[in-house]
């Protein structure tokens, strides 16, 4: 039976289960922060997802993908949500933004056996920018932190969008700040075959990504040969999904994520 409205506002403030470093640049330590099911083991092979914060690439915390986080880990996923640098705390680009995200899918994937986590079953998720980051692990190549180890790949296995930044082009979201190397890091514009399934939630009010983006980006998917789902939430705005804005809207697109993930073998039918 999936959460009620009283249910989903009794989960407030959740808590993680472990917090672990996975990549150090000088002074700076970024983490993951783990939320794992009941009785986990790291001798389990469980599928897992690692979502990103929104906040433009200048601010954020990994706090607002907790209620998500604690609800699949409940499902049966080891669900991270991941710290990565932004402009106000480490005076960063979005492109940085994107090298991390990277080195955090890698560092899972490479860890996946002592962390009890099936290696072909890890979803990357995340809202506005932080759907941008995940949507760029899942699309980009050639965006990585000096030394790392490229023979473990970073790209995701599914991803699960919430009002995600995908289109850094002339026309797209902050373009003035990324136009020297855009093309690198949008989503939209590294499309093909093998893009993981991807599945989308926009309002169709949000001041920040069109609709018309969100279509062009599934067609495009389609046209590759990719599974692609676009949830449009009629009069929604920017960040409705989020469950501190919206119980209702939170548990509507968590039930919708949890279909999706139930269809490509990360969860249980309840």
């Amino acid at each position: 039976m999936f959460f009620g409205l009283a249910a989903g506002l009794a989960m407030a403030d959740p808590k993680p289960d472990e917090v672990r470093v996975y990549k150090k640049l000088g002074d700076v330590e970024l983490k993951l922060h783990f939320f794992k099911p009941e009785s986990h083991q790291a001798s389990d092979k469980r599928p897992a997802i690692v979502f990103f914060f929104g906040g433009g690439w200048n601010s954020g915390t990994p706090a607002q993908f907790y209620p998500h986080c604690e609800h699949l880990a409940k499902r049966g996923m080891v669900a991270i949500s991941a710290e990565y640098r932004v402009k106000s705390r480490h005076k960063t680009t979005p492109l940085e933004c994107v090298k991390d995200g990277v080195s955090a899918l890698r560092w899972v994937r490479t860890h996946a056996t002592e962390l009890g986590i099936d290696p072909s079953r890890i979803a990357a998720g995340g809202g506005s920018a932080g759907g941008h980051v995940a949507a760029a692990t899942g699309t980009t190549r050639g965006v990585v932190e000096e030394g790392e180890d490229e023979t473990v790949s970073a790209r995701p296995d599914a991803l699960v969008l919430f009002n995600p930044v995908y289109d850094n082009g002339p026309d797209g979201y902050g373009h003035g700040r990324v136009k020297a190397y855009w093309k690198k890091i949008s989503p939209m514009h590294n499309l093909d075959k093998a893009t993981p399934p991807t599945i989308v939630f926009l309002g169709t009010k949000d001041s920040l990504i069109p609709v018309k983006t969100a279509e062009n980006y599934r067609d495009l998917m389609l046209d590759a040969g990719v599974r692609s789902e676009l949830f449009l939430y009629e009069g929604q705005p920017h960040g409705f999904f989020n469950q501190s804005r919206s119980p209702e809207n939170y548990q509507k697109t968590v039930k919708q994520m949890d279909e999706f993930l139930i269809s490509l073998g990360f969860l249980e039918k309840r």
